[in-house]
């Protein structure tokens, strides 16, 4: 029954850190794409500055299939495989 405690806060505690790890990922992404608008419009000044929230959804919808936001998933995967391998270890050896 202890077992089941621990895996249950420690999916607790991975849950929270899977959603910082993704905000903060989806965050400089944006920051970033906002940013090449505005190398961009400053090399070409027909570029207007109303077009900037098209290029940044854009390329959100692009970060959205990316592979990038698929391995923050490992926050999930690194740790339980970890304690797998250890408890897997410890009883068998």
């Amino acid at each position: 029954m202890a077992f089941v405690r621990l895996l249950v806060m420690l999916l607790a505690v991975l849950t929270v850190v899977y959603f910082c790890v993704s905000i903060y990922s989806r965050m400089a992404r944006r920051e970033k794409l906002e940013r090449e608008f505005e190398l961009e419009r400053l090399s070409d000044p027909s570029i207007s500055p109303a077009e900037k929230d098209e290029f940044v959804k854009r390329g959100m919808v692009d970060y959205d299939g990316s592979l990038r936001k698929r391995l923050i998933l490992l926050v999930y995967v690194v740790p339980l495989a970890v304690i797998g391998t250890i408890i897997y270890t410890v009883n068998h050896m």
